[in-house]
């Protein structure tokens, strides 16, 4: 890969290393979103949400679209979700690991 392309690798990353942005997306994954609504399912504040989105948007993880006063956000791909299932395959694994050595102790 050239340097480049291991920056915006690493950008796609940083924008997806914030957990409210994974909550976030994760909110997204079934259904459109405004900026409002999300603030409401999340608990989080609407500005807090917005910047979350803005970053989000900005890494091509979100789409939005408007509709007359409302925007709507949602997922731009679902392939992001594939990276997200095999960390949690990894973090499955990982525990099972642990549990199989915890159980040998006792």
């Amino acid at each position: 890969m050239s340097p480049e392309i291991i920056e915006l690798v690493a950008g796609r990353f940083r924008a997806l290393a914030e957990p409210a942005r994974l909550h976030l997306m994760n909110l997204l994954r079934s259904e459109e979103y405004t900026v409002s609504d999300l603030a409401d399912a999340s608990g989080m504040s609407t500005a807090n949400v917005s910047k979350h989105l803005q970053v989000l948007h900005g890494a091509a993880f979100v789409a939005r679209r408007k509709e007359g006063l409302h925007v709507f956000y949602r997922i731009a791909s679902d392939d992001v979700f594939h990276l997200c299932d095999i960390m949690c395959g990894q973090l499955d694994a990982e525990a099972e690991a642990r549990r199989r050595v915890l159980g040998r102790r006792t």
